[in-house]
């Protein structure tokens, strides 16, 4: 069975160009490389809709020369491979936060935004400024607007509605890969976590391969799915 939602934490760009006596930031640019090579095969394999966790709301905090790098990165990728995904039927959305990333960098997602796809075939959502507490709460705030306008009733609250009005409506996640060997969620999406299989790999991210990627496939269809049931 392949996974609708497969998410990804591309975690060890750093490390990576650390251990090769190399600044951060080539190893940034090797992650950028890699990823463009993954996300078609991704697709290809039957996968529906892809989260990338690309910058976390906490990544702020690190050097400003290591932010303004990435900002600029995600310029020219984005700006790079926005056609490619039209040709390909692939639909860019992005979870991120109102306020915080470059102003040149929102205009650029806002016209992605604009000239998406309508019907597309896949999904590929990149959390740019995200944290999963901060996605929590303001849903949490949007739906209390919602009732004060009087547009839904309290009761008409629920997981499901509530996970509709994440900053993007989208299936839970199914698959979650983090590289690097780190054994944790680091804020990550949250709410659509709550009964994803979870795979971690000591491979960091600029060397995380199609056959990696097939294996973390390999052991999502050995795992046991019960949602609670028990059989």
């Amino acid at each position: 069975m392949i996974p609708e939602h497969v998410a990804i934490i591309m975690d060890g760009n750093g490390r990576w160009a650390t251990k090769r006596g190399l600044p951060r930031s080539k190893g940034h640019l090797e992650g950028s490389k890699n990823l463009e090579k993954l996300i078609p095969y991704i697709f290809e394999k039957g996968v529906k809709v892809l989260s990338l966790y690309a910058f976390s709301t906490e990544n702020f905090k690190r050097s400003e020369e290591e932010v303004d790098y990435l900002m600029n990165l995600f310029t020219k990728v984005l700006k790079k491979q926005f056609k490619t995904f039209q040709a390909n039927n692939i639909k860019v959305v992005f979870s991120k936060r109102e306020e915080g990333l470059p102003i040149s960098l929102e205009k650029l997602i806002a016209k992605i935004e604009n000239e998406n796809v309508s019907n597309p075939d896949y999904i590929l959502n990149i959390c740019l400024n995200y944290s999963g507490s901060y996605e929590i709460v303001d849903t949490t705030k949007k739906l209390i607007k919602q009732v004060i306008n009087k547009e839904i009733n309290i009761d008409d609250i629920n997981q499901d509605y509530f996970l509709k009005n994440l900053y993007q409506d989208l299936p839970a996640i199914d698959l979650l890969i983090r590289t690097s060997g780190e054994y944790r969620l680091s804020n990550f999406m949250l709410f659509s976590l709550a009964y994803s299989e979870l795979y971690f790999t000591e491979v960091l991210f600029p060397d995380f391969s199609k056959k990696d990627f097939d294996e973390a496939l390999e052991a999502y269809q050995k795992r046991d799915r019960r949602f609670g049931l028990v059989k």
